[in-house]
């Protein structure tokens, strides 16, 4: 068993922010492998289904972002699972908007909700996939910039994101993480992290 986790803030009004990708990484992932997420358990709404032959449980946390670790330590727990089961997808502000970083392990990088994962979890040793939502711009918070919508031209760029990161999930469960590395992170040449 795999758990596909989104970060995000539950609630509509945070629909469409930036802070929110990884919610809308897992609705495209329930889509395109017909996995209903409509069980709220393990203080998250989650949906169990197969991508590539294999068993996962998507998750969306509803403890809002700061405390993403509490629901997977619950579901973990239930299930007697480990941390190297979980892949974590998140909105990246050091990335430009759309793109794509693969990573087996690291540090929070300042992203709070990474941050209370690691703190639960122990571990630093864990899949995720960050989405570039672009550097926040001169003289906004950062809390404010996340919190903020995408702008007409980004959008389509950020939906192209979407689907790539759920094509992502899927290579990395059909071919292992370290193949998925290669074809999208190696696309993104010539960036710093």
């Amino acid at each position: 068993m795999l758990f596909i986790i989104g970060l995000g803030n539950p609630g509509t009004k945070f629909n469409g922010t930036r802070h929110n990708i990884g919610f809308e990484v897992i609705e495209r992932l329930a889509y395109d492998y017909h996995i209903k997420l409509d069980r709220k358990k393990h203080k998250a709404f989650v949906g169990q289904g197969v991508i590539k032959g294999e068993k996962v449980i998507l998750m969306k946390p509803q403890t809002y972002m700061n405390l993403s670790g509490e629901a997977i330590a619950d579901v973990l727990g239930f299930y007697k699972e480990t941390p190297d089961k979980i892949i974590v997808v998140y909105d990246d502000t050091s990335l430009d908007v759309g793109k794509l970083r693969i990573r087996e392990r690291g540090s929070a990088g300042g992203h709070n909700g990474i941050k209370n994962i690691i703190a639960h979890m122990k571990t630093q040793e864990f899949i995720r996939i960050k989405v570039g939502v672009g550097e926040k711009p001169p003289g906004w918070d950062l809390a404010d910039y996340v919190l903020s919508r995408f702008d007409d031209l980004e959008i389509k760029t950020i939906q192209a994101a979407i689907k790539m990161s759920a094509d992502a999930v899927a290579m990395i469960l059909d071919v292992g993480v370290e193949k998925a590395m290669n074809h999208f992170n190696n696309k993104k040449a010539g960036e710093s992290h």
